[in-house]
């Protein structure tokens, strides 16, 4: 019984890398645009419709998922459960 031995190509490097972009720029999109809905709501339910609701909302969803993108593109070893293989 060998060890499989993975090998990154510039390829692989690069697939990873697009992967790891889609991945951020849609967590960042859900998470901005969630934030907004709910900073909607509770501006036009609870404070008389100012705005201030919404830009907080809005901005800790970006700021989540800035933060998410950080942690994804920091760790370069990190394997995602899709990509584990049954041995």
């Amino acid at each position: 019984m060998g060890i499989a031995k993975s090998f990154l190509t510039a390829k692989n490097m690069a697939a990873e890398h697009g992967r790891k972009w889609d991945r951020c720029l849609a967590d960042t999109a859900v998470k901005t645009v969630t934030g907004l809905a709910v900073g909607v709501v509770f501006s036009v339910v609870l404070f008389k419709r100012r705005t201030w609701p919404v830009s907080l909302g809005s901005g800790l969803g970006l700021g989540m998922g800035y933060a998410n993108c950080q942690h994804d593109f920091r760790s370069p070893y990190l394997v995602h459960g899709d990509m584990v293989k049954d041995q």
